[in-house]
């Protein structure tokens, strides 16, 4: 009994994992799926190559738990291996900032766990060429969208409208990759092994019948040759479920013919593509520019439904002309009657802007604001609720300008908010008057009249 509970120690190399070894016991085992990022920060998304990973083992009749929290692991050191209740340890992380306890690295430096994704890019010097990935078998296995089950049970008490808000992605959506790799290799992207758009995975391949929608980790879909492209579409749509790709689309890759596909489909939520470029002094950054533009008027001749388009910010710089860069992004999407979605690069941090960067970030990522304030309006509004008032909004308008009442004895500080946006504009007056005041519903849909 003793020899069961003992845990399996990898011989070879642990980095990634590999089905050999659970094979070649041929006994059944106890496997322990770790998922580093829900237990530090949670998220919103399940770990694919978690629930590909389970799905296997279980398919080889082991028995398989998502680990809820660590000191379920119960690992006394000096004791171990004898103390711990699994044969084998999976974990994987997504991002370079989640914290682990340091006997999770132990067992790493020990080989006594199975690890990989993207948040160990740091050990392979960020070569992503070098991140292990998973053994075909396991890739292409049906996922097991089970594996979170005890999880949300035990966050939500399985309250059906607690698990709808935190847990939706997790128990409602049928998750894979219909296409992988990417013709772009940007600095700033994970996904740089495949510099071709090639087939991965039939929908069948990871569809769930019992989930009601779908949505896709795909790279480039539109960099996928013309016949795959339409291939993956008509077979999303022959399953009769709303679908979505998560992804930013590559808009500077429209066509008519494309533009037409997505607008006759079962589409889930926003259409989401990308905005990254704005350098006017760069030819190549220009080309790109003008791809994006081309891509928005074919776009907006076909579909009408609500689109998101990712921006950019603090990656090619953190001065003022990034600021500018981000508002004339803005700007523009506005006019096409389009929703920015500020994606703040996580150098942002060190910008003397940083806090105008998270500004920018909560007005434009928040439609609701958006749709109705200026940038302007957005941070007097986040000043008036500091202040404890409340001016009187006229004819569907937000106030402009901040005014105190009669008698009313303001605090002496400024909110984050308004301060960042008053301390660019002393610093940079002719930026402030070019776009603080653009409203959404002014300039919505007047991309006709628009010049570069």
């Amino acid at each position: 009994m003793k020899q069961q509970k003992r845990m399996l120690r990898v011989l070879a190399d642990n980095k990634g994992f590999n089905p050999k070894v659970l094979k070649a016991l041929g006994k059944r085992l106890k496997v322990g799926i770790i998922d580093a990022d829900l237990l530090d920060h949670g998220t919103r998304h399940p770990n694919l190559a978690l629930e590909k990973i389970a799905g296997y083992c279980k398919s080889l009749g082991h028995e398989v738990r998502l680990i809820c929290d660590y000191n379920e692991l119960d690992i006394q050191l000096p004791f171990f291996p004898d103390s711990c209740d699994y044969d084998v340890l999976c974990l994987a992380q997504v991002f370079k900032f989640t914290k682990r306890p340091k006997v999770i690295d132990f067992l790493i430096k020990n080989h006594f766990i199975f690890y990989g994704g993207t948040g160990f890019l740091a050990e392979f010097e960020d070569d992503v060429k070098q991140l292990p990935n998973l053994p075909h078998e396991v890739e292409h296995h049906h996922p097991d969208y089970t594996l979170y089950d005890e999880y949300i049970q035990k966050q939500t008490g399985g309250d059906p409208k607690l698990i709808k808000r935190r847990f939706d992605d997790y128990v409602s959506y049928s998750i894979g990759f219909t296409t992988r790799g990417c013709i772009r290799q940007c600095a700033f992207c994970v996904n740089r092994e495949l510099k071709k758009v090639v087939p991965w995975s039939p929908v069948s391949e990871f569809m769930d019948p019992k989930r009601p929608r779908i949505y896709l980790w795909d790279d480039n879909i539109m960099a996928a040759p013309a016949k795959v492209f339409k291939k993956v579409m008509e077979d999303l749509q022959a399953t009769g479920k709303p679908f979505q790709f998560r992804q930013g689309m590559d808009i500077r890759l429209m066509t008519d013919e494309k533009a037409k596909l997505f607008a006759g489909v079962k589409y889930y939520g926003d259409y989401i593509f990308a905005f990254d470029h704005y350098r006017k002094d760069d030819a190549h950054e220009w080309k790109q520019v003008e791809q994006t533009i081309r891509g928005l008027e074919i776009w907006k001749k076909y579909v009408t439904k609500e689109t998101k388009l990712y921006v950019l910010v603090a990656f090619d710089g953190l001065d003022y002309q990034d600021i500018e860069g981000a508002f004339w992004r803005i700007k523009i999407l506005m006019e096409y009657g389009c929703l920015p979605y500020i994606m703040r690069f996580e150098d942002y941090k060190k910008s003397q802007y940083k806090t105008l960067y998270t500004q920018l970030a909560r007005w434009c990522n928040q439609p609701s604001f958006f749709k109705k304030m200026s940038f302007r309006q957005f941070c007097i509004r986040n000043e008036e609720y500091h202040q404890g008032i409340q001016q009187p909004v006229k004819n569907g308008k937000y106030p402009s300008r901040l005014k105190f009442p009669k008698g009313f004895t303001p605090k002496p500080t400024f909110c984050a908010c308004y301060r960042a946006m008053i301390e660019f504009e002393e610093e940079y007056p002719e930026i402030a008057k070019k776009y603080y005041d653009l409203r959404f519903e002014d300039l919505k849909d007047t991309f006709k009249n628009r010049k570069l």
